[in-house]
């Protein structure tokens, strides 16, 4: 592979490894290293950019870490698949995609607005059998089918087109009727696919699913949204900062 052009300020402050780190970062972002190309070797890029190989070895691993790089035995470090890394935060994964470089694309595949579902209809604060508006929308990366997403809304919503939710990601259609998610809670999983999600996400037998549901909140603590989403796990992950108390 072509070295890549790496600069290295002993001035900064910032840390080497992570100004090494960084760098390789956007390279993998920006195209510049793709899904499979082998990585420069360890030893070779310390001599190279004259760092010491446990600075190397941490930026390295940095990027392994999240899901960038892949190392395998005999193969070496390669490009990981590309993946959606969406951090903690109250986006929804059509704003992830467009702010990755991706192409989101969503096909609806059932808006019921008289659904009942006393699970959904307890997390958004109203009496079971309240007819809510169920939405299950397959998200698109590229042309990658890389999510199944359920939601249930209020029955204040249920004005909701196809064509609405089809053009743009969930949160910019409530925002622009003056909803706005603040605050949410959600608990990432994973397990085995159905057969149905199997078909519908081109996943083998053997491929896991991580999942995420997730219930948000406006200002006022009223409860506007609550999902139940499954993503393909070769293509997804979550990336958390945590710092100490």
């Amino acid at each position: 592979m072509a070295a890549l052009p790496i600069q290295i300020d002993r001035t900064s402050p910032v840390p080497l490894y992570h100004q090494l780190a960084e760098q390789l970062t956007a390279a993998i972002a920006d195209g510049t290293l793709r899904p499979g190309d082998p990585f420069e070797n360890e030893i070779a890029m310390s001599d190279r950019l004259s760092l010491s190989r446990p600075t190397v070895r941490r930026a390295i691993s940095e990027l392994v870490n999240k899901g960038l790089l892949v190392r395998r035995r005999g193969i070496g470090t390669t490009v990981a698949n590309q993946m959606v890394h969406r951090k903690a935060e109250l986006t929804s994964l059509y704003e992830d995609l467009e702010r990755e470089g991706r192409a989101p694309r969503t096909e609806v595949l059932s808006l019921n607005c008289e659904a009942q579902d006393d699970r959904a209809a307890e997390v958004l604060g109203l009496p079971a059998g309240t007819p809510l508006v169920a939405i299950v929308r397959l998200r698109y990366a590229d042309d990658v089918p890389l999510a199944i997403m359920r939601n249930w809304l209020p029955p204040t919503t249920n004005d909701l087109t196809v064509e609405q939710l089809t053009k743009d990601g969930l949160y910019a259609v409530l925002r622009a009727r003056g909803i706005r998610p603040m605050v949410a809670r959600q608990r990432i999983g994973a397990r085995n696919a159905t057969a149905d999600e199997r078909r519908t996400l081109h996943m083998s037998k053997a491929e896991p699913l991580v999942t995420m549901t997730r219930s948000a909140y406006d200002a006022d603590g009223s409860a506007v949204e609550f999902g139940d989403h499954c993503y393909r796990a070769d293509h997804y992950s979550v990336d958390v900062i945590v710092s100490e108390r």
